[in-house]
């Protein structure tokens, strides 16, 4: 099945494509602008990461990999499972902090998982996800499965030394993963020129003779391309992938963050490359959609989201007694209970 996925140029995606990638991405948008505005009502609280700017690096991968993959990422981690197909109502109830949110209202903002789409998380550790994303291609090797592991950073983690070990590891014994950095400029505050005498981010996996490629990630075709040969390569047991996502985030690094260590020019220059735009642009040239076809959908998108945000706001809050559940998991296997 996953040999169907191969390269494409632009003009050779299909209108479904297209308007699923619409739909994906200004679903994540219209999310994470109303989470913006819920977090100045202080109806979400804590840490919260928006994904606005870096939508296709999301949409791109789903569309180019198969149900069955993992995915991990840090804590800008509302727009993956998102993308992947996850209940807004339960992403917004976690973000509120109610029982039913993906992580019963424990994890909030930073910690999402969703097991039904084999999301793995959301991890608030700086590089911790990386590591795992590796133990995760293997357990997929170990079975005998064709699974990979797309595994997501920011650029500000691989600076971690977590990186270089999971890197060697993956790449001696061939793990089917897809590492990714989703560099949009910033380690929070600082950027890469900045805090690393390397600025080709994904050149940093020449040291283990890892296949790797930069990626324009403001156009979801190039980050599907990019994914869906990566995934080929992993499939085969060719092992992993560095791919560097260059996108960029409109917003601060969290909703504490106002972005004072960037221009007005720079940001109004980036959103002139808007993924979204060139979708909708990409879809009006073809005619598979009118202005007011679109504007429907993103009215049916914006009341999905309203409905989220009333899930939320009906759900209880977990009980007391919920705080000592969940932190251990019991195993068939006896060394693990000992």
């Amino acid at each position: 099945m996953a040999a169907k996925k191969t390269t494409k140029k632009s003009g050779e995606f299909s209108k479904d494509q297209y308007m699923e990638w619409f739909r994906s991405m200004q679903l994540m948008r219209r999310f994470e602008e109303k989470a913006g505005q819920l977090y100045g009502q202080q109806k979400i609280r804590g840490f919260c990461h928006l994904y606005i700017g870096q939508e296709a690096c999301a949409s791109g991968a789903v569309s180019a990999l198969e149900k069955d993959d993992k995915w991990i990422t840090a804590y800008r981690d509302h727009g993956h499972p998102l993308a992947l197909g996850t209940d807004p109502g339960k992403v917004m109830a976690e973000l509120y902090g109610k029982s039913t949110g993906v992580s019963k209202g424990k994890g909030g903002s930073m910690h999402m998982f969703d097991k039904e789409v084999n999301f793995m998380g959301g991890h608030g550790i700086v590089g911790a996800q990386i590591p795992l994303g590796a133990g995760i291609g293997f357990a997929e090797q170990y079975k005998g499965t064709k699974n990979l592991c797309i595994c997501y950073m920011g650029d500000g983690a691989v600076r971690q030394g977590a990186l270089h070990e999971a890197f060697n590891m993956a790449m001696t014994m061939k793990m089917p993963v897809i590492f990714v950095v989703e560099n949009n400029g910033y380690a929070m505050g600082t950027s890469v020129q900045r805090t690393s005498n390397v600025t080709e981010l994904h050149t940093l996996a020449e040291a283990y003779d890892m296949p790797s490629a930069p990626v324009d990630a403001m156009k979801v075709e190039d980050v599907h391309n990019a994914v869906a040969e990566a995934a080929k390569r992993a499939r085969k047991g060719d092992g992993p992938t560095f791919l560097e996502f260059r996108t960029y985030r409109y917003k601060g690094h969290s909703m504490s963050d106002p972005a004072k260590y960037r221009t007005k020019e720079e940001l109004e220059e980036y959103k002139k490359q808007d993924p979204i735009e060139q979708v909708k642009q990409t879809i009006l040239k073809n005619k598979w959609a009118t202005e007011e076809e679109l504007k429907e959908i993103d009215n049916e998108i914006k009341a999905r989201v309203a409905d989220a945000v009333q899930f939320a706001e009906d759900s209880p809050w977990p009980d007391a007694s919920e705080a000592y559940t969940d932190n251990y998991v019991e195993s068939d296997y006896p060394f693990v209970n000992t």
